[in-house]
This record gives structure tokens, C-alpha cells and sequence, in this order.
């Protein structure tokens, strides 16, 4: 058996892909299922590069005329995933946030009675430095 060009890329694309995998392992915060998923995958993607034949047998067995036709419906299933799932994780952050930020809000909030006193406050104090203006004021 020998490998063109294309399997020897894809081949290598996939130990790359295994290896970024591995060294991030505790970045990435996957559930069993997923990371399991992701295995029978790269077997599945080795074994479609090596012996594509096989792949074709698969997909006929399936029901589907070609191989590539099978490989394109996974692919596509594979990019809904991940679509679905990047949504789901966006959307929980962004409630994440939100429930952050009323949390900020009602801790650092002030109540009505605390800003009168301090605009009071604020108020009396122009009145005196007015009043000061006005008696230092040179007479003519």
C-alpha cells in the first residue's frame, strides 16, 4: 500500500490535532462524552484517510451511494454540534454576566435617602461659598 501526499497531510493534521488536544486537556472542560466522541472521531478519520475503500463499503451498507457522500453528512453533523453547542456555552456566559452585574448593582447600590442628604449637603455648601463671595466682595 502506498500513501499519496493527501493522506500523509491528513494523517499528520490528525496527530496534530491529538496532540493540541492532549497538552490542553485541562483547559478544555469537556464532559466524558464529548471527549469520547472526539476519539471515536479521529479513529473514524484515521481509518477513513488509510482505507478509504472501506469508507465507501460503510456508506453503501448505510444506504448512501459514495463514501465522500457519507463523510460530508458527518462533517456536517459534526459543524451543527459544535454550532449548537458554542451557542449554548455563549448564551450561559452571557447569563453568567448578567447575574454578575445585578449582583454589583444591588451591593454598591445607594438608597434615595443617602443621595438627598448628600445633594443636601452639597447644596448648603455653594449657599456658604456664595455668601463668601459675596461679603469678600470689595464695596465701591
Amino acid at each position: 500500500m502506498t500513501a499519496s501526499i493527501v493522506q500523509i497531510i491528513l494523517l499528520l493534521a490528525m496527530v496534530g490535532l491529538v496532540a493540541y488536544f492532549v497538552a490542553n486537556r485541562r483547559k478544555a472542560r469537556a464532559k466524558a462524552g464529548v471527549k469520547l466522541g472526539f476519539v471515536l472521531f479521529v479513529v473514524a478519520c484515521l481509518w477513513a484517510i488509510v482505507r478509504p475503500d472501506d469508507l465507501t463499503v460503510v456508506a453503501n451498507w448505510i444506504g448512501v451511494t459514495r463514501g465522500t457522500d457519507l463523510l460530508l453528512y458527518v462533517l456536517v453533523l459534526a459543524f451543527v454540534f459544535t454550532t449548537v453547542s458554542s451557542y449554548i456555552r455563549f448564551r450561559e456566559q452571557e447569563l453568567r454576566y448578567a447575574r454578575l452585574a445585578r449582583a454589583v448593582a444591588l451591593k454598591t447600590a445607594v438608597r434615595p435617602e443617602e443621595e438627598i442628604v448628600i445633594s443636601g449637603s452639597q447644596q448648603n455648601s455653594q449657599k456658604d461659598s456664595t455668601t463668601n463671595v459675596e461679603n469678600n466682595a470689595p464695596s465701591d
